[in-house]
């Protein structure tokens, strides 16, 4: 994962899109300090896929996952 800088990452935006587009992330900083991601569309969109799943079971099993995973780490059943 490369970080470049916003001020930077303006100057190089074709160039970082053509990387984007063959997989590769980018992490945009301000200051050091990381503040975006520019990366292909379909990794994004797998991540939201799976965050949604994830926060869909506190409908499914009544709970939340927090809840879930502190019992789990307390090894309640």
């Amino acid at each position: 994962m490369r970080k470049l800088g916003v001020f930077e990452a303006k100057n190089k935006l074709s160039e970082l899109i053509e990387q984007a587009e063959q997989g590769q992330t980018i992490v945009l900083t301000r200051n050091g300090k990381p503040v975006a991601e520019l990366g292909p569309i379909g990794a994004r969109s797998r991540a939201k896929v799976a965050a949604e799943r994830i926060l869909s079971l506190d409908w499914t099993l009544g709970e939340s996952v927090v809840e879930l995973v502190r019992k789990g780490r307390a090894g309640r059943p």
